[in-house]
């Protein structure tokens, strides 16, 4: 069932519409004398082995963001495909130039909407050789041109037996050797980051340095990681860097070896939630991207430039 979330100055109203379908879809509208500011559609889905119905149903939850008007879409890790085994991964990834991605350029430019596509199972440089594959994060524009691919460089080799976690991402995928300059999309600049890249603040500041308002952490959160760690790592990447946070996410069981904690989340600069998914159903949230607020959180509390050289935080190794 749709629902939509409205703010109205300070009371909050819920409308459901009458036409119960299988996603979610809330929006949030802050209505003031103020210009418009553009709409980000921020999206969970339910990945499967299946790469048709996976594309059916974030062609969908695309349709319906631009019909809302957002100008940009964030589809989460995995949107192609989640596979039930390292054979089965390979043997489904596709080049950049494959007919997945060339889906969804033309996607892009039918509907002349911006598409944050993180992370695609790209078959590396080497296929031939290595049968290896990076994890991409892909951005193109309303035109339907790939106007940047950042390759996660941190993967996900996390064994945690009491919480039923056992995953070797670098048993089957390479890491990105460099980070990508924040992108100028029409909410703002983008900083891209996937997943597992979220546990590194490190990441989030490069990307703050080089003038990143929004960054984004499409993921395939475990639900024993998401549960103790999802919101309170969003929040935390927001307050430190003073910017929007976007974070897409696989929810539900994907197969029988795997299942996805949802809650894609939206968070804007002073760590406010602002959107949130829930854990159940694909869908989305839609949120106003006001990069004023970027602007008056790092004029009132100026950490930046209140932050020593990096010589100040490597004191301690010449001691």
């Amino acid at each position: 069932m749709f629902t939509f979330r409205c703010i109205l100055g300070t009371s909050t109203k819920y409308l459901t519409s009458l036409s119960a379908r299988k996603y979610n879809i809330k929006l949030q509208i802050r209505m003031s004398s103020l210009p418009h500011h553009p709409l980000a559609a921020v999206c969970q889905v339910t990945a499967t082995p299946d790469k048709e119905a996976n594309f059916s149903a974030c062609k969908e939850l695309v349709e319906k963001a631009k019909q809302r008007g957002a100008s940009m879409v964030f589809l989460p890790e995995g949107f192609d495909y989640i596979g039930s085994s390292r054979e089965e991964t390979l043997s489904l990834s596709e080049s950049l130039t494959g007919d997945t991605i060339s889906r969804y350029t033309q996607l892009a430019g039918k509907l002349e909407v911006w598409l944050s596509l993180g992370g695609f199972h790209e078959r590396g440089h080497d296929w031939e050789s290595d049968q290896r594959i990076y994890n991409s994060h892909i951005i193109i524009n309303d035109k339907g041109d790939i106007v940047s691919v950042y390759r996660k460089s941190h993967l996900f080799d996390v064994e945690l037996p009491e919480k039923g976690v056992s995953l070797k991402e670098s048993a089957f995928t390479i890491p990105g050797q460099s980070l990508v300059s924040p992108v100028q999309t029409p909410i703002g600049k983008v900083g891209l980051g996937i997943c597992y890249d979220l546990r590194f603040p490190e990441l989030s500041m490069a990307l703050q340095r080089h003038e990143a308002e929004i960054l984004t952490y499409p993921s395939a959160f475990t639900v024993a990681t998401g549960i103790a760690h999802w919101e309170v790592l969003l929040r935390a990447r927001a307050i430190e860097t003073q910017c929007f946070v976007l974070a897409a996410a696989q929810v539900g069981r994907h197969h029988e070896k795997r299942s996805s904690y949802g809650h894609a989340l939206a968070v804007d600069p002073w760590g406010e939630v602002l959107g949130d998914c829930g854990g159940e159903n694909p869908g989305m949230v839609l949120v106003e991207i006001n990069l004023e607020k970027v602007s008056s959180t790092r004029r009132n509390m100026p950490v930046q430039q209140h932050r020593r050289d990096s010589s100040f935080y490597h004191s301690l190794e010449k001691t």
